[in-house]
């Protein structure tokens, strides 16, 4: 099983939000799943905290930056890391869907490998290369 790495800073990822996204890059800061900050928020503001929840939430909205998209790799997004989580309150995919994901990779991973072959025994890229020659 591959070990889930936690970044440092913390960020809106408006991306998962309900919201603000606030919930979510807490989740991802402490490395525990996002259903969990919001329901310990969500119990927090409706068990007296309410003014003071609500009051930090906004201002984390505005004060916390949005995550920075990440870069699709040279390989068109192909290098996606699988994690699997072993328990229910860490962040990764359920086994059944990281065993889905890698078998879409290693389709797509196969069409590329066979198009590369077709091309490589066709007769434009031996015209191709005697023209290089020249």
């Amino acid at each position: 099983m591959s070990k889930i790495e936690r970044s440092n800073e913390l960020y809106r990822i408006s991306e998962q939000a309900k919201i603000g996204g606030v919930c979510a890059g807490l989740a991802e800061r402490f490395g525990v799943e996002t259903w969990l900050v919001r329901v310990g928020v969500a119990s927090a503001f409706f068990l007296g905290g309410s003014g003071f929840i609500f009051l930090m939430y906004i201002a984390a909205w505005f004060m916390l930056d949005d995550k920075p998209a990440e870069g699709v790799d040279e390989h068109g997004g192909l290098d996606h890391k699988v994690s699997i989580k072993s328990k229910v309150w860490q962040p990764g995919q359920p086994p059944k869907e990281a065993f889905r994901d890698v078998k879409t990779q290693f389709r797509q991973l196969e069409l590329r490998l066979r198009n590369v072959e077709r091309y490589v025994t066709s007769s434009e890229f031996h015209l191709s290369q005697e023209i290089d020659k020249l």
